[in-house]
C-alpha cells in the first residue's frame, strides 16, 4: 500500500533537521515513522532565552594553532542556525542538543558586561587582545534587544582594553559609535564571514544570517568609519562554495577590507551527522561528491581535529585552495598582514568616589 511521502523534518527558518542525542546523556531518541502522512507545513519553531549570571566571562585558550588566548561569548547556541557551525557540540554541555536546540533554546548572558569590569579590575590583570565571535556570534539576532555585546564593547572601550571580533551579523554596523574611536587608538578590528554571495546558498546554509549584500554593506559602513576589516572566506564548503573563492574576496576588497582569510568547512562531532543529513536533502544531487571531497579534506574522515590542518584541511585538494586563495589575495591587495591591536593604553578607569591620583 502506498502511504506518500516520508514526514518533513525540516523546520522553515531551521537548518537542523532534528536533534541528536546529546552525547552525555544515558538515553537515546529515535524519530519513527508512524505511517500517517504529512501535508501540512510544520509550525514555526520559536526561540526560547534563558539567562545565566556566569562567575566568569573570560574564557582562557592554549590552542596552538589560534592567534589569541582568551574569548567572551555573550551567548550561548547561535539563532543564526548555520548547518556547519563547529559550536554545535558546545551545546552538549548544557545538556541540550547540538541540533534544533542550538539554534533554538539560546543563553544569554545579561550580566557579562559587569562581571567582565569587575575581571578586568583584577589586581594582576594583563592585557591581551580578547576575541569575541570564535564560538557564538555576538551579533546574533536576539543581540538588538538584549544589547549584550554593545555593554561589553562600552566595558572593554572605558579600559583601552584591544578587541578582535567575528560576525555574520550586519548589526555590527549599530556599535560603530564605540568601535571607530577605538579602531583609532588600534584597539579593534573586526572579522566579516562571507560564505557564499548566492542567496539561495546562504539561506539553505545559514537561515538567520543577513543576505551576503548585507554584510558586504557592513564591511563598507565599518570601513568608511576607520575600522580595518577583514573578509573571511569561512567555512569554503567543497563542491558547494569553493568556486566562489576568487569571487567572494573580490567582492570584499571592493567593499573595503583591507585583508582576508580562509578556513575549510571543518564537521567535529555531532556536526557531521548534521551536515550529511542536511547535504542530502538540500543538494541530493552532489551530497556525495561534497561529502567525497570533505573526507578527502580531512585525511578519510568527515574531521580531523589535527592541530595545524583542522582548519587547512590537507593533501592535493588542500593544496589547491590555499594556491588559489594566495594568488587572489595578493591580486585584491588582500595579503597584508595587520598590525598587532595596542595593549599598552590599557587603563582601569576610577569608579565614582574612588580617590585619584595626583600624579
Amino acid at each position: 500500500m502506498d502511504l506518500g511521502p516520508p514526514p518533513r523534518y525540516r523546520t522553515p527558518g531551521r537548518a537542523a533537521g532534528g536533534n541528536p542525542d546529546v552525547r552525555f546523556d544515558r538515553l537515546t531518541r529515535e524519530d519513527a515513522d508512524d505511517g500517517w502522512t504529512h501535508d501540512d507545513d510544520l509550525p514555526v519553531l520559536r526561540t526560547q532565552v534563558s539567562e545565566e549570571v556566569p562567575r566568569r566571562v573570560i574564557s582562557r585558550n592554549t590552542s596552538p594553532d589560534i592567534s589569541f588566548d582568551r574569548s567572551i561569548n555573550p551567548y550561548r547556541g547561535c539563532e543564526h542556525g548555520c548547518i556547519y557551525c563547529f559550536a554545535r557540540p558546545s551545546h552538549a554541555y548544557l545538556g541540550l542538543s547540538p541540533g534544533l536546540d542550538f539554534e533554538t533554546r539560546l543563553i544569554a548572558r545579561p550580566d557579562a558586561p559587569a562581571v567582565l569590569e569587575k575581571e578586568l579590575r583584577t589586581r594582576g590583570y594583563v592585557p591581551r587582545t580578547i576575541a569575541i565571535g570564535t564560538n557564538t556570534d555576538p551579533y546574533q539576532p536576539i543581540e538588538r534587544d538584549r544589547k549584550i555585546m554593545r555593554g561589553i564593547l562600552q566595558v572593554l572601550s572605558d579600559f583601552n582594553h584591544p578587541v578582535a571580533i567575528v560576525t555574520k551579523g550586519a548589526l555590527i554596523a549599530r556599535d560603530i559609535d564605540i568601535l571607530a574611536p577605538m579602531a583609532a587608538k588600534g584597539l579593534a578590528r573586526v572579522g566579516i564571514s562571507v560564505t557564499t554571495l548566492d542567496p539561495a546558498t546562504s539561506r539553505a546554509m545559514e537561515p538567520r544570517v543577513p543576505l551576503p549584500a548585507v554584510r558586504l554593506r557592513a564591511i563598507r559602513a565599518l570601513t568608511d568609519a576607520g575600522i580595518d576589516v577583514r573578509v573571511m572566506v569561512s567555512p569554503v564548503v567543497p563542491a558547494l562554495t569553493d568556486h566562489e573563492l576568487e569571487a567572494i574576496l573580490a567582492a570584499g576588497a571592493e567593499a573595503g577590507a583591507v585583508a582576508a582569510s580562509s578556513i575549510v568547512l571543518r564537521l567535529p562531532r555531532e556536526v557531521a551527522g548534521l551536515f550529511r543529513d542536511w547535504v542530502a536533502e538540500a543538494y541530493p544531487d552532489r551530497a556525495a561528491r561534497i561529502m567525497g571531497r570533505v573526507r578527502e579534506l580531512h585525511g578519510g574522515m568527515d574531521y580531523d581535529p589535527a592541530f595545524g590542518t583542522r582548519m587547512t584541511g590537507q593533501g592535493e585538494w588542500a593544496r589547491l585552495l590555499r594556491q588559489r586563495f594566495d594568488l587572489a589575495a595578493r591580486r585584491l591587495g588582500l595579503d597584508r598582514r595587520l598590525p598587532a591591536l595596542r595593549c599598552d593604553l590599557f587603563a582601569v578607569p576610577p569608579r565614582p568616589g574612588d580617590q585619584l591620583s595626583l600624579l
